[in-house]
């Protein structure tokens, strides 16, 4: 009887070194593409860090189910576009950081970049989460749809209402953004 305890406990500590493994490879080759979403969802360098770290923590508790997705980085980023939705309903993510952050370096002009964002951050929640996934992220309406949890009506309909107010929003900025 000891014999078969011992076994398993050998085999589940096997096993449970292989999840680590697994996730923690997983976790380095995908931090920066979920670091680099979450700022693009919140605009905050050190927010986007925290939403990241979250994301992760919640990806390593269900590790088995998650490894078991067809698509693991689409399910890491519903996984981070849900902890932001979180955070956006708390309370304390209306409070501000004082001082000044700074922001990586890019590779494309930070004036565009910055215009880009703003404008971006002028747009509804849902709706800048919508044009982040179709655009940013490349994922197709239907996979936008799922990730929401809406029709793929709305999403093509608030895809193109948000791109008008977009277009309307950067009217002024037209001569730069397509110097």
């Amino acid at each position: 009887m000891l014999d078969i305890l011992e076994h398993k406990t050998v085999v589940t500590e096997r096993s449970g070194i292989r999840m680590r493994v697994d996730f923690t490879r997983f976790a380095s080759a995908s931090t920066a593409r979920l670091h680099s979403s979450a700022f693009q969802l919140c605009r905050d360098w050190h927010l986007a860090q925290d939403l990241t770290q979250a994301t992760l923590a919640k990806l390593f508790l269900s590790w088995d189910r998650a490894a078991d997705s067809d698509n693991l980085p689409a399910y890491a980023q519903k996984v981070l576009l849900r902890v932001y939705l979180d955070h956006r309903r708390r309370r304390s993510s209306t409070e501000t950081v004082p001082g000044d952050l700074r922001e990586p370096e890019y590779s494309m002009s930070p004036e565009l970049r910055i215009t880009l964002q703003d404008a971006l951050s002028r747009l509804p929640v849902r709706d800048r989460a919508i044009v982040m996934l179709r655009y940013y992220a490349d994922h197709s309406v239907e996979q936008v749809a799922q990730e929401l949890d809406v029709p793929i009506t709305v999403v093509k309909s608030q895809t193109r209402r948000s791109l008008i107010k977009l277009r309307h929003m950067l009217s002024g900025e037209r001569p730069t953004l397509f110097a």
